[in-house]
Protein backbone atom coordinates (compact mmCIF):
# COMPACT_ATOMS: atom_id res chain seq x y z
CA UNK A 1 0.00 0.00 0.00
CA UNK A 2 1.60 3.24 -1.21
CA UNK A 3 2.47 6.07 1.18
CA UNK A 4 1.35 8.60 -1.45
CA UNK A 5 -2.25 7.40 -1.02
CA UNK A 6 -2.35 9.20 2.34
CA UNK A 7 -1.17 12.61 1.18
CA UNK A 8 -3.32 15.74 0.96
CA UNK A 9 -2.77 19.46 0.47
CA UNK A 10 -2.97 21.65 3.56
CA UNK A 11 -2.41 25.42 3.40
CA UNK A 12 0.01 26.49 6.11
CA UNK A 13 -2.49 28.93 7.60
CA UNK A 14 -4.81 26.04 8.52
CA UNK A 15 -2.33 24.74 11.11
CA UNK A 16 -3.55 25.88 14.54
CA UNK A 17 -0.83 27.59 16.59
CA UNK A 18 -2.74 28.10 19.84
CA UNK A 19 -5.58 26.18 21.52
CA UNK A 20 -9.17 27.31 21.22
CA UNK A 21 -10.54 28.98 24.35
CA UNK A 22 -12.82 27.69 25.76
CA UNK A 23 -11.55 24.34 24.51
CA UNK A 24 -15.00 22.91 23.81
CA UNK A 25 -15.71 25.79 21.40
CA UNK A 26 -13.55 24.17 18.75
CA UNK A 27 -15.43 23.00 15.69
CA UNK A 28 -16.58 19.42 15.21
CA UNK A 29 -16.84 17.58 11.91
CA UNK A 30 -19.16 14.59 12.27
CA UNK A 31 -18.48 11.74 9.85
CA UNK A 32 -21.33 9.23 9.62
CA UNK A 33 -19.97 6.05 8.07
CA UNK A 34 -23.34 4.41 7.40
CA UNK A 35 -24.53 7.26 5.18
CA UNK A 36 -21.10 8.57 4.15
CA UNK A 37 -22.28 12.03 5.17
CA UNK A 38 -20.69 15.01 6.95
CA UNK A 39 -22.16 17.39 9.51
CA UNK A 40 -20.62 20.61 10.79
CA UNK A 41 -21.01 21.49 14.46
CA UNK A 42 -19.13 22.60 17.58
CA UNK A 43 -17.51 20.31 20.10
CA UNK A 44 -19.71 21.46 22.97
CA UNK A 45 -22.59 19.76 21.13
CA UNK A 46 -20.92 16.33 21.34
CA UNK A 47 -23.59 15.04 23.80
CA UNK A 48 -26.29 15.19 21.12
CA UNK A 49 -24.38 12.63 19.03
CA UNK A 50 -23.89 10.17 21.90
CA UNK A 51 -26.42 7.89 23.56
CA UNK A 52 -27.25 6.98 27.12
CA UNK A 53 -24.98 3.99 27.81
CA UNK A 54 -22.25 4.84 25.32
CA UNK A 55 -18.76 4.37 26.78
CA UNK A 56 -16.16 7.08 26.19
CA UNK A 57 -12.63 5.70 26.62
CA UNK A 58 -10.00 8.34 27.45
CA UNK A 59 -6.20 8.11 27.58
CA UNK A 60 -5.30 9.51 30.99
CA UNK A 61 -1.57 9.95 30.30
CA UNK A 62 0.09 13.17 31.45
CA UNK A 63 2.69 15.08 29.43
CA UNK A 64 5.94 16.14 31.05
CA UNK A 65 8.47 18.76 29.92
CA UNK A 66 10.62 16.37 27.93
CA UNK A 67 12.86 18.93 26.15
CA UNK A 68 16.01 19.54 28.18
CA UNK A 69 18.58 22.15 27.17
CA UNK A 70 22.02 21.30 28.49
CA UNK A 71 25.68 22.09 28.00
CA UNK A 72 28.41 19.90 26.54
CA UNK A 73 31.91 19.69 28.03
CA UNK A 74 32.92 22.44 25.57
CA UNK A 75 30.22 24.74 26.92
CA UNK A 76 28.06 24.61 23.81
CA UNK A 77 24.30 24.10 24.08
CA UNK A 78 22.70 20.78 23.25
CA UNK A 79 19.10 19.53 23.41
CA UNK A 80 18.15 16.17 24.89
CA UNK A 81 14.55 15.18 24.13
CA UNK A 82 13.54 12.49 26.62
CA UNK A 83 11.51 9.66 25.12
CA UNK A 84 11.16 7.06 27.87
CA UNK A 85 12.93 5.54 30.88
CA UNK A 86 14.45 2.18 29.95
CA UNK A 87 15.89 0.66 33.12
CA UNK A 88 17.62 2.03 36.20
CA UNK A 89 18.85 5.53 35.39
CA UNK A 90 18.99 4.91 31.61
CA UNK A 91 16.65 6.74 29.25
CA UNK A 92 16.00 6.62 25.52
CA UNK A 93 16.34 10.11 24.07
CA UNK A 94 16.69 12.14 20.92
CA UNK A 95 19.83 14.28 20.95
CA UNK A 96 20.06 17.34 18.74
CA UNK A 97 23.09 18.81 17.03
CA UNK A 98 25.88 17.44 14.86
CA UNK A 99 28.39 16.46 17.55
CA UNK A 100 27.02 13.46 19.46
CA UNK A 101 29.08 10.54 20.72
CA UNK A 102 29.14 7.75 23.25
CA UNK A 103 30.79 9.00 26.43
CA UNK A 104 29.67 12.58 25.94
CA UNK A 105 28.74 14.25 29.24
CA UNK A 106 25.88 16.77 29.35
CA UNK A 107 25.04 19.05 32.27
CA UNK A 108 21.64 20.61 32.97
CA UNK A 109 20.31 22.93 35.64
CA UNK A 110 19.49 21.88 39.21
CA UNK A 111 22.38 19.40 39.36
CA UNK A 112 21.01 17.09 36.69
CA UNK A 113 23.46 15.51 34.27
CA UNK A 114 23.72 12.55 31.91
CA UNK A 115 26.26 10.58 29.91
CA UNK A 116 25.58 9.24 26.41
CA UNK A 117 26.01 5.45 26.56
CA UNK A 118 24.76 3.98 23.29
CA UNK A 119 23.60 4.96 19.81
CA UNK A 120 20.36 3.32 18.68
CA UNK A 121 20.15 4.97 15.26
CA UNK A 122 18.23 7.84 13.59
CA UNK A 123 19.28 10.33 16.27
CA UNK A 124 18.05 8.08 19.10
CA UNK A 125 20.44 7.33 21.97
CA UNK A 126 20.63 5.81 25.41
CA UNK A 127 21.72 8.23 28.13
CA UNK A 128 22.47 7.48 31.78
CA UNK A 129 21.40 10.14 34.30
CA UNK A 130 22.78 10.86 37.74
CA UNK A 131 19.22 10.69 39.13
CA UNK A 132 16.44 8.11 39.32
CA UNK A 133 13.66 8.09 36.71
CA UNK A 134 11.24 9.60 39.22
CA UNK A 135 13.70 12.40 39.98
CA UNK A 136 14.29 13.04 36.27
CA UNK A 137 10.54 13.37 35.70
CA UNK A 138 10.29 15.88 38.56
CA UNK A 139 13.34 17.91 37.52
CA UNK A 140 12.37 17.99 33.84
CA UNK A 141 9.06 19.62 34.78
CA UNK A 142 11.06 22.32 36.58
CA UNK A 143 13.81 22.99 34.02
CA UNK A 144 12.50 21.50 30.78
CA UNK A 145 10.38 22.87 27.96
CA UNK A 146 6.93 21.79 26.78
CA UNK A 147 7.41 19.24 23.97
CA UNK A 148 5.12 20.85 21.41
CA UNK A 149 5.41 19.63 17.80
CA UNK A 150 7.74 21.47 15.37
CA UNK A 151 4.81 22.87 13.36
CA UNK A 152 3.68 24.88 16.41
CA UNK A 153 5.82 28.00 16.39
CA UNK A 154 4.34 29.65 19.48
CA UNK A 155 5.68 28.58 22.88
CA UNK A 156 2.94 27.06 25.03
CA UNK A 157 2.67 26.55 28.79
CA UNK A 158 2.39 22.92 29.82
CA UNK A 159 -1.22 23.40 30.95
CA UNK A 160 -2.22 24.16 27.35
CA UNK A 161 -0.68 20.88 26.25
CA UNK A 162 -2.50 18.75 28.84
CA UNK A 163 -5.98 17.22 28.93
CA UNK A 164 -8.20 18.16 31.88
CA UNK A 165 -8.28 14.50 32.97
CA UNK A 166 -4.51 13.83 32.66
CA UNK A 167 -3.31 11.71 35.58
CA UNK A 168 -0.32 9.42 34.91
CA UNK A 169 2.95 11.14 33.96
CA UNK A 170 4.89 9.67 31.05
CA UNK A 171 4.06 11.23 27.66
CA UNK A 172 6.32 13.33 25.46
CA UNK A 173 3.38 14.33 23.25
CA UNK A 174 -0.24 14.91 24.14
CA UNK A 175 -3.21 12.70 23.20
CA UNK A 176 -4.63 15.75 21.44
CA UNK A 177 -8.19 14.53 20.75
CA UNK A 178 -8.75 15.01 24.47
CA UNK A 179 -7.92 18.71 24.33
CA UNK A 180 -11.52 19.57 23.40
CA UNK A 181 -13.00 18.27 26.65
CA UNK A 182 -13.73 20.69 29.48
CA UNK A 183 -15.06 19.93 32.95
CA UNK A 184 -18.35 21.49 31.87
CA UNK A 185 -18.59 19.21 28.82
CA UNK A 186 -17.69 16.13 30.88
CA UNK A 187 -20.50 17.01 33.30
CA UNK A 188 -22.96 17.33 30.40
CA UNK A 189 -21.90 13.95 29.03
CA UNK A 190 -22.34 12.31 32.43
CA UNK A 191 -25.80 13.84 32.70
CA UNK A 192 -26.60 12.30 29.30
CA UNK A 193 -25.73 8.88 30.74
CA UNK A 194 -22.40 8.41 28.99
CA UNK A 195 -20.00 6.11 30.86
CA UNK A 196 -16.34 7.10 31.25
CA UNK A 197 -13.43 4.65 31.23
CA UNK A 198 -9.69 5.29 31.20
CA UNK A 199 -6.72 3.53 29.66
CA UNK A 200 -3.11 4.70 29.62
CA UNK A 201 -0.72 4.97 26.71
CA UNK A 202 2.38 7.08 27.26
CA UNK A 203 2.76 8.80 23.91
CA UNK A 204 6.29 8.52 22.61
CA UNK A 205 8.28 8.39 19.42
CA UNK A 206 5.96 5.79 17.88
CA UNK A 207 3.04 8.15 17.53
CA UNK A 208 4.86 10.96 15.72
CA UNK A 209 7.62 8.97 13.98
CA UNK A 210 7.36 9.78 10.24
CA UNK A 211 6.62 7.02 7.75
CA UNK A 212 9.49 6.81 5.28
CA UNK A 213 8.77 3.52 3.52
CA UNK A 214 7.00 3.86 0.16
CA UNK A 215 5.11 0.69 1.05
CA UNK A 216 3.51 1.53 4.41
CA UNK A 217 3.39 -2.16 5.36
CA UNK A 218 7.16 -1.99 5.86
CA UNK A 219 6.90 0.75 8.49
CA UNK A 220 7.79 -0.34 12.03
CA UNK A 221 6.14 1.42 14.96
CA UNK A 222 8.20 2.37 17.99
CA UNK A 223 6.97 0.68 21.19
CA UNK A 224 4.97 2.70 23.73
CA UNK A 225 3.93 1.74 27.25
CA UNK A 226 0.25 1.00 27.92
CA UNK A 227 -1.93 -0.03 30.84
CA UNK A 228 -5.54 -1.20 31.17
CA UNK A 229 -6.89 -2.30 34.54
CA UNK A 230 -8.76 -5.52 35.25
CA UNK A 231 -11.83 -3.53 36.33
CA UNK A 232 -11.83 -1.39 33.19
CA UNK A 233 -11.72 -4.42 30.90
CA UNK A 234 -14.51 -6.08 32.86
CA UNK A 235 -16.77 -3.02 32.43
CA UNK A 236 -15.91 -2.75 28.72
CA UNK A 237 -16.75 -6.43 28.19
CA UNK A 238 -20.10 -5.87 29.87
CA UNK A 239 -20.87 -2.82 27.72
CA UNK A 240 -19.99 -4.72 24.55
CA UNK A 241 -22.15 -7.66 25.65
CA UNK A 242 -25.08 -5.27 26.13
CA UNK A 243 -24.61 -3.79 22.65
CA UNK A 244 -23.47 -0.39 23.89
CA UNK A 245 -20.99 1.59 21.81
CA UNK A 246 -17.32 1.87 22.72
CA UNK A 247 -16.23 5.39 21.68
CA UNK A 248 -12.46 5.84 21.79
CA UNK A 249 -11.13 9.35 22.42
CA UNK A 250 -8.05 9.63 20.25
CA UNK A 251 -5.98 7.25 18.16
CA UNK A 252 -3.91 6.31 21.22
CA UNK A 253 -7.01 4.95 22.97
CA UNK A 254 -7.95 3.11 19.77
CA UNK A 255 -4.55 1.44 19.58
CA UNK A 256 -4.66 0.36 23.22
CA UNK A 257 -8.16 -1.11 22.95
CA UNK A 258 -7.52 -2.89 19.67
CA UNK A 259 -4.16 -4.25 20.85
CA UNK A 260 -5.30 -5.45 24.26
CA UNK A 261 -8.79 -6.58 23.25
CA UNK A 262 -11.46 -7.38 25.83
CA UNK A 263 -10.63 -10.96 26.76
CA UNK A 264 -7.64 -10.31 29.05
CA UNK A 265 -7.86 -9.82 32.79
CA UNK A 266 -5.69 -6.71 32.56
CA UNK A 267 -2.67 -5.39 30.73
CA UNK A 268 0.54 -3.49 31.35
CA UNK A 269 3.34 -3.59 28.83
CA UNK A 270 4.69 -2.30 25.54
CA UNK A 271 2.65 -2.08 22.34
CA UNK A 272 3.63 -1.19 18.77
CA UNK A 273 0.45 -1.95 16.83
CA UNK A 274 0.28 -0.26 13.43
CA UNK A 275 -3.29 0.07 12.15
CA UNK A 276 -3.84 0.86 8.47
CA UNK A 277 -6.55 0.10 5.86
CA UNK A 278 -7.43 -3.56 5.74
CA UNK A 279 -7.46 -3.86 9.54
CA UNK A 280 -10.65 -5.30 11.11
CA UNK A 281 -11.72 -3.47 14.27
CA UNK A 282 -13.00 -5.68 17.09
CA UNK A 283 -13.51 -3.28 20.02
CA UNK A 284 -13.98 0.33 18.89
CA UNK A 285 -17.38 1.36 17.50
CA UNK A 286 -16.79 5.11 17.12
CA UNK A 287 -13.97 7.55 17.73
CA UNK A 288 -13.20 11.17 18.56
CA UNK A 289 -10.06 12.37 16.81
CA UNK A 290 -8.28 15.42 15.39
CA UNK A 291 -7.11 16.26 11.87
CA UNK A 292 -3.76 14.57 11.35
CA UNK A 293 -0.62 15.21 9.33
CA UNK A 294 -0.38 13.98 5.73
CA UNK A 295 1.23 10.53 5.38
CA UNK A 296 1.06 9.93 9.15
CA UNK A 297 0.25 6.67 10.92
CA UNK A 298 -2.60 8.53 12.64
CA UNK A 299 -4.24 9.38 9.31
CA UNK A 300 -3.78 5.75 8.25
CA UNK A 301 -5.55 4.53 11.40
CA UNK A 302 -8.55 6.80 10.88
CA UNK A 303 -8.62 5.77 7.21
CA UNK A 304 -8.73 2.14 8.30
CA UNK A 305 -11.76 2.91 10.45
CA UNK A 306 -13.81 5.03 8.06
CA UNK A 307 -12.32 4.33 4.63
CA UNK A 308 -9.43 6.19 3.00
CA UNK A 309 -11.51 7.94 0.35
CA UNK A 310 -14.15 9.03 2.86
CA UNK A 311 -11.55 10.44 5.24
CA UNK A 312 -9.65 12.28 2.52
CA UNK A 313 -12.95 13.74 1.30
CA UNK A 314 -13.71 14.86 4.88
CA UNK A 315 -10.26 16.45 5.11
CA UNK A 316 -10.70 18.26 1.79
CA UNK A 317 -14.04 19.57 3.03
CA UNK A 318 -12.46 20.68 6.31
CA UNK A 319 -9.74 22.58 4.44
CA UNK A 320 -12.36 24.29 2.29
CA UNK A 321 -14.49 25.15 5.34
CA UNK A 322 -11.41 26.56 7.11
CA UNK A 323 -11.19 24.09 9.97
CA UNK A 324 -8.08 24.29 12.18
CA UNK A 325 -5.68 21.34 11.84
CA UNK A 326 -3.31 19.24 13.98
CA UNK A 327 -2.68 19.31 17.74
CA UNK A 328 -4.46 22.55 18.68
CA UNK A 329 -6.96 22.23 15.85
CA UNK A 330 -10.61 21.22 15.58
CA UNK A 331 -12.10 17.81 16.22
CA UNK A 332 -13.79 15.03 14.32
CA UNK A 333 -16.34 12.47 15.47
CA UNK A 334 -16.47 9.30 13.37
CA UNK A 335 -19.65 7.29 13.96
Amino acid sequence: MKLSLFDYHLPHERIAQVPKKPRDHSRLLVVERSSDSLRHDHFYNLPKYLRNGDVLVFNDTKVFKARLIGKKETGGKIEVFLLRPVRGTTWEALIGGKVRRVGQHIRFQKGLSCTVTKQLGAGVWHVAFNKTARQVFALSNRIGRTPTPPYIKESSPLVDYQTVYAKKTGSVAAPTAGFHFTKRLLAALKKKGVQFEYVTLHVGYGTFQPVKADDIRKHKMHSEYAEVSVATLKRLRQAKKEGRRIVAVGTTSVRVLETVGLNRRGFHGWINTFIYPGYTFTVVDAMVTNFHLPKSTLLMLVSAFAGRKSILHAYQTAVRKKYRFFSFGDGMLVL
